[in-house]
């Protein structure tokens, strides 16, 4: 690899290990094996190798996930695919399985949201990748093609990727009390039925 690459895989190791503001760019140049001004050359800032390392950490993780479900789907028997609320409660079980292996992925995310309001720069470069993170939870969770079904897709990745974020915060603040894949398909049949297990809902 080349010092673009180089630098860049050592800002994705750093923002794993140190997080986003604890992160230098001596850090960098030492993870990377390269020097100051390289960052300046190749990248223009830290800040902007700083961003762009974080998307491609949080694609990385997403092509995990995916991943993890293809193989799945490639080792089992031919069968009919899997109804939305399979789908949706099977995806979460790979999210929240892969918690102990990823929770530095998770910890970063958390601290990049809360940096957003003071850091145009960084809100900037994440407002594309936002938007096609939000298709792909359609598509891996709900089972919704955003080629077919553009509009469909976009209202159920936007749902999704609230869901996804609330599911973090209960996971790092208390990983005893926090949702299981089941809890959270229950929890969405509870919503479309209109009423809360055991109870009758108003009409």
């Amino acid at each position: 690899m080349g010092h673009r690459e180089d630098l860049l895989e050592g800002a994705k190791r750093c923002l794993l290990e140190k997080g986003y503001s604890r992160t230098t760019a001596r850090d960098i140049v030492a993870a990377s094996g390269t020097n100051l001004a390289s960052i300046g050359y190749h990248y223009g800032s830290k800040e902007a190798l700083l961003n762009l390392a974080f998307v491609k950490v949080t694609e990385e993780w997403g092509e995990m996930l995916t991943k993890g479900g293809e193989e799945d789907a490639a080792e089992a028997e031919p069968e009919v695919p899997a109804a939305p609320l399979d789908q949706f409660r099977e995806t979460w079980e790979r999210v929240i399985g892969s918690y102990e292996q990823t929770r530095a992925v998770w910890q970063l995310q958390m601290e990049v949201i809360s940096r957003i309001d003071s850091d145009p720069e960084l809100q900037k470069a994440l407002a594309v990748p936002q938007r096609a993170g939000r298709d792909g939870l359609a598509e891996n969770m709900l089972g919704i093609d955003p080629e077919a079904e553009p509009e469909k897709a976009r209202v159920a990745g936007l749902f999704c990727q609230a869901l996804l974020a609330g599911v973090m915060v209960q996971w790092l603040m208390d990983t005893d009390s926090a949702p299981s894949a089941q809890d959270l398909t229950d929890g969405l049949k509870a919503v479309l039925e209109g009423r809360t297990p055991g109870h009758e809902g108003s009409r």
